[in-house]
């Protein structure tokens, strides 16, 4: 109990200036050439104790100091002092004040604290824990994410080379509920996979994601508007979530994954050190294994451990995970070719026949390769790992190409029967005469406009004197229509509508 006059001098002038002269605990403070905190405490102090200034001026200093410096009550059946451990993880929970839970507190408990002493002695209380742990976190608001320094070696049981596996790290901020695997690198896929993987872990989604400023994840790293790159905020817009990336070189925007770094590598990877791991699997099974342990261990300040704080607080103000998981994709810019095909990886996909020289956007999974164009889906092939090979869908192409690609030498050769057998004759000639395939395609595709423009009555008469003169080519049978000589009589041919013998003739049952 303090006895320096100086002291209750002090305390007399504060309630002076601070209830008479309405001076804030600020000034009073300059004023007395004392700390804020001191000037609201003594003000507190004299509020316990129903003491104001016109009070304070009739008591001599001793009888002032006994009614400020009561010596504590006896404790009865009903307990003074609050749980403050409780009352500091109650303060997580949304919308819980210190209001509140004093209210409760008192709440038919005759010797429980005034409200300022109630909020004095907790935060007193507070300022015992770590540092990191003062900050109150909401419960389901933010989950922190973090790479841990330490690596875990990898050997390849074929090569023995030896890879270093990175440790993701992921923790609640209310609950310190945390959560750990291993990934190949710090890639984006690895960084984003492992969220994943955390959120399943927990079972539902938090209001924010705080990752650190990793290039990985964001595009454009800045102080004030860091904007992350177009896969994560796809990411957090299929989960519902927000992200907020924490400061460069700010450590104390993520206390709580910093620390749970920290406790991972001690509890976790200290204790695997001695093991060799042949693959990421088998390390990610141990990691599961410890990761119950640490999740299970009690607190030392504070009731309970990470899963009844989690299971308490965060798991019922998460948001309930989406019904399909995020899955990774790259995005790529490609220009159509004049072909109508985009490539990826040494393949080409057809895209719509209209999008030729533009540029679209690819976006690629693991097992499709989606088109967009104007932020529209126009096109969705499977992903083929064939370089130089061609993926094209029919509706894709022009009405000239559809109809080339359904045309085959059979079905060509049929529909020339249908005319007549010199046709059929004429078209077997075009494609077995011509340098390259297409040609002939090309070739038949032209006379049957020509049976379209000339009727197939005249088609067939003008091969057959095509073939008579020993020029079955499309050209001739052309200029025999247009020329109107398919109308005059026949030349004489040792039967009608055969094709003269030569060895490089097959004829049409070479194409069965």
């Amino acid at each position: 109990m303090p006895t320096n006059r100086i002291t209750m001098r002090q305390i007399r002038e504060t309630l002076r200036l601070h209830l008479c002269a309405r001076l804030s605990f600020s000034e009073v403070g300059r004023s007395l050439k004392i700390s804020k905190s001191a000037a609201a405490k003594y003000a507190s102090m004299a509020r316990a104790a129903n003491v104001d200034w016109e009070i304070a001026q009739t008591l001599t200093d001793q009888e002032l100091e006994a009614r400020l410096y009561r010596p504590a009550l006896p404790r009865s059946s009903h307990q003074l002092a609050p749980d403050f451990a409780l009352v500091h993880q109650e303060l997580k929970r949304a919308g819980v004040t210190l209001q509140l839970l004093w209210e409760e507190y008192a709440q038919d408990n005759e010797l429980a604290y005034k409200y300022t002493s109630f909020c004095v002695k907790y935060r007193e209380w507070a300022m015992g824990l770590k540092r990191s742990m003062r900050q109150t976190h909401i419960a389901g608001e933010k989950l922190f994410v973090d790479y841990a320094g330490q690596t875990v070696p990898i050997i390849d049981a074929t090569t023995g080379e030896i890879t270093k596996a990175q440790i993701f790290v992921a923790t609640f901020g209310a609950s310190n509920y945390t959560y750990a695997c291993a990934t190949a690198r710090q890639t984006t896929a690895d960084w984003i996979g492992a969220q994943v993987q955390a959120l399943e872990f927990f079972g539902g989604v938090p209001r924010l994601i705080v990752p650190d400023q990793a290039r990985a994840l964001i595009k454009n790293p800045d102080t004030y508007d860091p904007q992350p790159n177009r896969l994560y905020d796809e990411f957090a817009t299929h989960y519902g979530c927000a992200l907020l990336a924490a400061r460069p070189a700010h450590p104390r925007d993520k206390p709580k994954v910093e620390n749970a770094v920290l406790v991972v590598e001690r509890w976790i990877l200290a204790r695997l050190r001695n093991r060799k791991f042949f693959s990421l699997v088998e390390l990610n099974q141990a990691i599961a294994l410890l990761l119950v342990d640490l999740n299970q261990r009690a607190f030392k300040k504070l009731p309970g451990n990470r899963r009844s704080a989690f299971e308490q607080l965060d798991l019922p103000a998460l948001q309930p995970l989406p019904a399909k998981r995020f899955e990774i994709f790259r995005w790529k810019s490609a220009k159509v070719n004049i072909d109508y095909h985009v490539e990826f990886d040494g393949h080409y996909y057809s895209v719509p026949h209209a999008l030729v020289r533009t540029t679209v956007e690819l976006r690629v999974t693991a097992t499709l390769v989606e088109c967009f164009s104007s932020n529209q889906r126009v096109a969705c092939h499977a992903l083929s790992h064939l370089r130089g090979k061609h993926t094209t869908t029919p509706e894709h192409m022009p009405a000239s190409h559809r109809a080339h690609l359904e045309w085959t030498p059979q079905k060509l050769i049929d529909w020339g029967l249908r005319i007549g057998v010199s046709t059929a004759a004429v078209v077997t000639w075009q494609l077995e005469h011509r340098p390259h395939p297409e040609q002939g395609y090309r070739a038949c595709l032209g006379m049957q406009r020509l049976a379209r423009q000339f009727t197939p009555v005249r088609l067939e008469a003008a091969c057959t004197r095509a073939l008579a003169i020993r020029s079955p080519n499309l050209r001739s049978v052309t200029n025999i229509l247009k020329s109107g000589l398919d109308r005059q009589q026949s030349l004489p041919t040792t039967k009608p509508g055969a094709l003269p013998v030569h060895e490089n003739i097959r004829g049409p049952d070479y194409f069965h």
